[in-house]
């Protein structure tokens, strides 16, 4: 399948692997993809915003949504009677701004992260876009619809940024469309 995706299409894969370095998550997930669609500016950023969403915005948002995956929950510890945030404090004191958050976490490596199922459905699922639209390679925006019909993360991240832009998914996959026919 990789064969078919455009060079733009290839980028966002590495990129996404590069967002899950940065993140220090084991695997990429569509989030990651939405990243990376997201930072590239082209087509798939060019269809956020004429949905009117803003690219960054789309980007801080998946990347809140990895990052609160792994965040510790200060309610559940104050219940045992751990002030999380005396914790986070006193950690920094003695190992640097942001211990806390880092351990457990490998440490960064260039190594080869594998897509979570949710992100092979996706990619799958742009396969199956760019088939529907009579196009014979995957780019972006193939990329982007993919996200969208799966029910993943990063899908779900884009419905709740649509929906507090007083949007929709609909909205979205016109924009691509549109993209589509101005590429």
């Amino acid at each position: 399948m990789f064969e078919r995706f455009t060079k733009d299409a290839r980028a966002v894969v590495v990129d996404a692997q590069e967002v899950a370095v940065d993140l220090r998550t084991a695997t990429i997930d569509t989030r990651h993809l939405v990243v990376a669609l997201a930072r590239r500016g082209g087509s798939a950023a060019a269809a956020l915003r004429a949905a009117g969403l803003e690219p960054a915005d789309v980007e801080a948002r998946c990347r809140r949504a990895v990052e609160s995956d792994d965040t510790l929950d200060g309610a559940a510890l104050a219940s045992v009677g751990v002030d999380l945030d005396e914790v986070r404090k006193r950690t920094d004191e003695v190992f640097g701004r942001g211990a806390l958050d880092r351990a457990g976490k490998p440490r960064r490596q260039r190594s080869h992260h594998p897509f979570s199922p949710d992100a092979k459905k996706a990619l799958e699922l742009a396969l199956r876009e760019a088939v529907r639209l009579g196009d014979k390679g995957i780019d972006e925006r193939h990329l982007l619809l993919g996200v969208l019909r799966a029910d993943c993360p990063g899908g779900r991240v884009l419905e709740t940024a649509l929906r507090d832009a007083g949007t929709d998914v609909p909205a979205l996959r016109d924009a691509a469309a549109r993209e589509d026919r101005a590429a």
